[in-house]
């Protein structure tokens, strides 16, 4: 027997570490962060455990608990006062996300990224304004909105990039670090460079959501930010999780309008196209791990099925290995504070 290749000699405790061929730090990973306009105190969301909504006066406090794990960056998403057909309050300076924007950069050190969309703030809950659906003979059928109304509906692509330029200017001027557009609209990214470039904020980097998909992993995330759609689901505009060339074309228009960080979301399902992404371009990827994600693995944990610090952090460790610079986590901080103690 031959055994002159024997792998395990590179597995002993003291030197396994030293071939480590993928780390995981703390400053990898993003913290999103729910501010709620509706209530003044912090609302756990039972979905996500451990998870709450924060008032916009507790929105420092909790970004403060997010540094003091290592995390530096977080992602605001918002939960607005109110809501019209249009999603108006997106763009509001005194809106949700403007709000909570200032008084973080005014009084911390956070990295702080702003997510861009219109399903927390629209009636509907769909990722823009709606139109009826123009289809050709024998085409299937649109979403029937559920309210009665007598036409099939879809998301106004080019009406929501104008609303979606106007959210990122005011997220800009309210002090976001990085604009973060998720809403899979065509042509978003050069809406946004533009309407930043116009105004002033050409440093302000763009991380596309480029490759999103229809995904049944975001369930507990639409009602922790209240952007479950009223009717049908987001099949028009979000990607088929069968595509995998499709995605290569997303990132690709994304990165010719002007894309800074390209996202794929969900991430655990969808390792090969962060893999393909980063083989095919040299721009930061990012991986977003879900809400289903986080809550199955949590799920399992009260089970007593897994062990929840190991199962997560191998979780991250395989999104960083197919390579993502970035991961946005609901991990982040019970992660990186295991990191901290194991070093």
């Amino acid at each position: 027997m031959d055994l002159t290749h024997r792998p395990r000699r590179l597995r002993q405790d003291r030197v396994r570490g030293l071939v480590s061929e993928t780390s995981l730090e703390p400053s990898d990973l993003i913290a999103p962060i729910f501010v709620d306009a509706t209530s003044d105190e912090r609302l756990p969301i039972d979905s996500m455990p451990g998870h709450e909504r924060v008032p916009i006066e507790e929105s420092v406090a909790r970004v403060e608990e997010v540094l003091e794990t290592g995390v530096e960056a977080v992602m605001l998403f918002g939960i607005p006062e109110s809501k019209d057909a249009e999603g108006t309050r997106a763009w509001a300076d005194d809106g949700v996300i403007q709000e909570a924007t200032r008084q973080i950069t005014a009084e911390t050190d956070a990295y702080v990224i702003t997510d861009v969309c219109l399903c927390e703030y629209t009636d509907h809950g769909h990722c823009g304004p709606l139109e009826e659906e123009l289809r050709s003979e024998g085409r299937e059928h649109g979403e029937r909105c559920a309210h009665g109304h007598g036409a099939d509906l879809t998301v106004d692509n080019d009406a929501t990039l104008e609303s979606l330029d106007r959210i990122a200017v005011s997220h800009a001027a309210a002090g976001a670090d990085m604009i973060a557009p998720s809403g899979m609209m065509d042509g978003m990214v050069g809406a946004i460079r533009a309407g930043l470039d116009r105004e002033g904020f050409e440093h302000v980097p763009i991380m596309s959501y480029a490759a999103k998909y229809e995904s049944a992993f975001y369930g507990p995330f639409r009602d922790a930010a209240d952007g479950a759609p009223s009717f049908g689901n987001r099949r028009h505009y979000q990607m088929d999780p069968a595509n995998a060339r499709e995605a290569m074309r997303e990132v690709r228009l994304d990165v010719e309008q002007g894309a800074d960080v390209l996202m794929v979301k969900p991430a655990l399902p969808y390792l090969d196209i962060v893999s393909d992404i980063r083989r095919e371009f040299d721009h930061p990827v990012a991986a977003y791990n879900v809400s289903g994600e986080y809550a199955m693995l949590h799920a399992a944990a009260e089970k007593g099925w897994l062990d929840l610090e190991e199962v997560a952090l191998e979780s991250l460790l395989s999104i960083k290995r197919a390579g993502a610079d970035l991961i946005l986590t609901y991990f982040a901080e019970d992660v990186a504070q295991g990191l901290s103690r194991n070093r």
